[in-house]
């Protein structure tokens, strides 16, 4: 069962952004939008949802005072261009407070809070990419469906603007899985982050040098940030003659 959400903003405009996040994201869809929280008042009284996107600057009722007029509010995220309610948004124990504009990569770690604290019963987004040595291969979402991809074939994996390229020695796939996300799931030993937008598999590694690594005739470049522990890596894994 997927979970269901009210999207609550006076902008037309941040209402399509949301839903256009969310029709990325399995396991949780749009109930209803609402262009002021009165409305969305009367709506939660004859209906339950899972989860509110809630702006806080609105005319006649703001979110803020929307959220405190609920006895027992489902999960909420704000989504606003105010960065100074911050701190009180958070004191009324919101899932996450997302500031406009609100990036696809940024939108999928508030919604990843809210199916981490969902039921047993309820839907993930994504089911979970999990590595066993035994087995040498993940299974991640993309198109409706969920893709085999050997480890063994994984070339490097590259962070798109709302998306993440995995590309084999056979394929490429394209999944709403964050790259983080990824890195923490594959095996430290086998794949390292050099780049901000890229992790690369050492053993499909042709050449490398201080500032880039070439796989597969491709180019990849060594980020500042990740340098150090690349290049650490890199020196481990690698015999200089």
């Amino acid at each position: 069962m997927n979970l269901t959400c009210f999207i609550i903003d006076d902008e037309p405009l941040a209402i399509e952004v949301i839903e256009s996040h969310i029709s990325k994201i399995d396991g949780i869809d749009v109930a209803a939008t609402f262009q002021n929280a009165v409305k969305a008042f009367q709506a939660l009284r004859d209906n339950s949802v899972d989860v509110l996107f809630l702006d806080i600057q609105m005319p006649r009722l703001t979110g803020l005072e929307f959220l405190r007029s609920l006895k027992n509010p489902p999960k909420v995220i704000f989504t606003t261009a105010y960065r100074e309610y911050a701190l009180e948004g958070f004191e009324l124990d919101v899932v996450d407070y997302l500031l406009k504009p609100i990036s696809f990569e940024r939108f999928l770690k508030a919604v990843n809070k809210v199916f981490d604290s969902a039921p047993p019963h309820s839907a993930v987004p994504f089911p979970p990419v999990e590595f066993h040595k035994e087995k040498r291969f993940v299974f991640v979402p993309s198109d409706k469906k969920n893709v085999k991809i050997c480890l063994d074939e994984m070339l490097f994996i590259e962070s798109k603007r709302d998306f993440i390229l995995i590309k084999t020695q056979q394929k490429e796939v394209n999944t709403y899985q964050t790259i983080t996300y990824m890195e923490e799931r594959l095996p430290g030993d086998e794949f390292v982050r050099v780049h901000r937008s890229f992790i690369v598999n050492l053993k499909k590694i042709e050449s490398w040098n201080q500032n880039e690594i070439e796989v597969s005739g491709e180019t990849i470049p060594i980020g500042r940030t990740y340098k150090r522990e690349a290049l650490k890596k890199l020196e481990e894994h690698t015999k200089v003659l």
